[in-house]
């Protein structure tokens, strides 16, 4: 007959049944659902599998060529995804840790960002140094708030020694 499936499913109808009340994904649960309804002879054809898991032929023959080669082991294996690449690298990042550990330290993220491209040569949007140096580092750029040329310093002593909060 055309299009029977020619797989030999190791496992049993049992074990398969206990794997698919122990999946936690719906991938994982459609994949071993199609080798319990082909173990169990529910389904007799790639194309009727299909139909019945509500996906195309092409996924579910990729899915049997999987088992074939890898097992169930290999079948339900999760792919984790490398993600973009992160715009200031981790070796920059370390030399910025110790950077912002010097006690002249930086007096904005925009010069933090000169920096970067100056001495590390990494090109780096103002919106990610500022989300790389607060949260990621966890350090603030704070710089005293600036004091009058006129003003005198016993005069602030002064007025800290008489201060009372009440």
């Amino acid at each position: 007959m055309s299009g029977v499936v020619k797989i030999n499913i190791t496992e049993d109808s049992e074990t398969l049944q206990t794997l698919l009340s122990q999946q936690k994904t719906s991938q994982g649960f459609e994949r071993v659902q199609a080798l319990y309804l082909l173990k169990t002879k529910q389904v007799e054809t790639v194309q009727h599998l299909a139909v019945v898991l509500g996906r195309t032929r092409v996924t579910v023959q990729r899915w049997l060529r999987q088992y074939r080669q890898e097992g169930i082991i290999g079948m339900l294996r999760k792919k984790k995804s490398p993600g973009r690449p992160q715009a200031i690298p981790n070796w920059a990042v370390e030399r910025l840790r110790q950077e912002l550990q010097e006690p002249e330290g930086f007096k904005s993220y925009g010069e933090v960002r000169t920096w970067l491209q100056a001495v590390l040569g990494v090109e780096a949007s103002y919106k990610v140094v500022h989300s790389t140096v607060r949260y990621q580092l966890q350090s603030k750029l704070k710089v005293p708030r600036p004091h009058s040329i006129k003003q005198h310093p016993e005069a602030i002593s002064t007025f800290k020694k008489n201060y009372h909060l009440s």
